[in-house]
């Protein structure tokens, strides 16, 4: 799992708590909440994320990199609180080569 935008923690975890904190202070659930992976172009890939999503109102959009080696995933999910994004980021760490922003 890679977690991008200034990751000081060395331990997941610690890194979730402190997501999940800074969600709660800086947004007003439920709502539109934007999440931003990096993957390898593969749609098998992209299939894996959208099952995280599955049951979850979102649009999306997709973006591959000028040699098309990497693709930017945008999903805008409509979520009741901090712990379904924090449970979101963990379902799609899972996910080999994903780097989440």
């Amino acid at each position: 799992m890679d977690i991008l935008q200034g990751n000081q923690h060395a331990n997941p975890e610690e890194f979730y708590i402190s997501l999940k904190e800074k969600l709660e202070g800086h947004h007003d659930f439920p709502e539109d909440y934007l999440f931003k992976f990096i993957i390898p172009t593969d749609d098998a890939k992209l299939t894996e994320i959208y099952k995280v999503f599955d049951g979850i109102k979102f649009t999306l959009g997709n973006r591959e990199s000028k040699n098309g080696k990497y693709t930017a995933c945008n999903i805008n999910a409509f979520v009741l609180d901090a712990d379904q994004v924090v449970r979101i980021y963990k379902e799609v760490a899972k996910i080999e080569g994903v780097i989440l922003l």
